[in-house]
């Protein structure tokens, strides 16, 4: 289930991820289930991620869609060799990010 972002909701998501360190890194073997799994858990305890691509650079928004796509997450934007995925915490008690 892919998540839609609001214009509103998409600028507050890149201003918050303008600290946020890339946890997960796309490299040589490209998307593999291994990096989808550990998105999809870095999501669940961060919401908000930063992926950077080591190689594959010139794929990275295509990329970055299929990951999104793949753990269910929303694509806030591709900047650089990083991408930036959300998704909202299902359990509002560990919700750190709240978009109106």
């Amino acid at each position: 289930m892919k998540q839609e972002l609001s214009g509103r909701a998409r600028r507050t998501l890149m201003r918050l991820a303008h600290g946020v360190e890339p946890v997960v890194m796309v490299g040589k073997a490209g998307p593999t289930p291994e990096v989808v799994a550990a998105c999809s858990a870095a999501l669940d305890a961060h919401e908000l991620i930063k992926v950077r691509f080591q190689n594959f650079k010139e794929e990275r928004h295509a990329i970055g869609t299929q990951i999104a796509e793949q753990t269910g997450a929303a694509l806030v934007q591709v900047i650089g060799n990083v991408a930036v995925l959300y998704r909202m915490q299902p359990d509002p008690e560990k919700r750190h990010i709240t978009l109106e």
